[in-house]
């Protein structure tokens, strides 16, 4: 996977105590490396004035007291910041490796995304089926293989709350591409496992949503009540760059963590890694096999 020139960003500045900085136009793993190593540098460093520091895809978002720091200041020191990340390619990620068990075509997702077939591209298969045929899969069974088979890396935290957004950690000419809904639905399962263009997602919470879904997770990613184990700390599982194997399971499987879900026990499985990624760059599936081969 080779490098590409990377662009100077482009600040915005947001009302009187937000500025945005775009990195790239476009999604790509080396802009993502981008945001979040320039966002981690400011959290270790964690400039007076500084209020919160929000990492996105190929961007990042600082909010900041302007009584404190002037916003030119600012602006001088994120550019600064800039330089000295440059392209990225020598960053090394404190992260984690998890494992989501997914009930690929479970009934709960099956029905709800039969109940809106008049908002789809195709009325008359179901979701996955769709996705397998548009990116050329014999059978669906292929399309999850390729779908469980690789990493993915989380390139932001948000949209709804403790919502991931997933990025296929191959070369772009793999990723599996898939549009979004015509129209959105209505309703969608908490943690349905869907993809809309690029992106990976598991919903966090019920609701409306327009990503095409394939499975259902029985793993929480998100407590506000913090009942849970995997939340003592935080109620959102997900961080960015936290780095994503997706575990197919059965129907038997699927409702044994139920229970254990149930009964406040289940946890997600991970592991804490230093991501590099120049390493994962200059040799994209030998890297990935090492991170899964590695996983409990």
């Amino acid at each position: 996977m080779s490098t590409t020139e990377v662009a100077t960003a482009r600040y915005s500045w947001g009302g009187d105590d937000h500025i945005f900085v775009e990195l790239a136009e476009e999604m790509s793993l080396l802009a993502m490396f981008r945001a979040m190593a320039i966002t981690n540098r400011l959290r270790d460093e964690r400039p007076d004035g500084v209020l919160d520091i929000c990492p996105a895809n190929a961007s990042y978002q600082v909010r900041y007291d302007p009584d404190v720091i002037e916003p030119r200041t600012l602006l001088a020191l994120l550019q600064d910041v800039e330089a000295q990340v440059g392209d990225a390619t020598d960053v090394a990620l404190a992260t984690r490796v998890v494992e989501i068990p997914v009930l690929y075509r479970d009934p709960w997702t099956t029905e709800t995304l039969m109940r809106f077939r008049d908002r789809h591209q195709d009325p008359d298969v179901t979701d996955i089926e769709y996705a397998a045929r548009i990116n050329d899969f014999s059978s669906v069974d292929e399309f999850i293989a390729a779908h469980s088979g690789s990493p993915w890396i989380t390139s932001m935290v948000g949209f709804v709350a403790g919502l991931p957004f997933l990025y296929q950690m191959v070369g772009r000419e793999r990723q599996l591409v898939v549009p979004k809904y015509l129209r959105p639905r209505t309703d969608t399962p908490k943690q349905t496992v869907g993809h809309g263009g690029c992106f990976g997602c598991i919903y966090s919470v019920r609701g409306a949503g327009g990503y095409q879904m394939f499975g259902i997770t029985p793993a929480p990613i998100y407590d506000p009540k913090q009942t849970m184990p995997d939340f003592e700390d935080f109620m959102v599982f997900f961080r960015p760059a936290d780095v994503v194997r997706f575990v197919p399971i059965d129907r038997e499987r699927y409702d044994a963590y139920l229970a254990d879900v149930e009964a406040g026990t289940f946890r997600i499985t991970a592991r804490p890694v230093e991501f590099h990624a120049r390493e994962f760059l200059n040799d994209p599936d030998g890297y990935n096999r090492r991170l899964l081969e590695e996983t409990p």
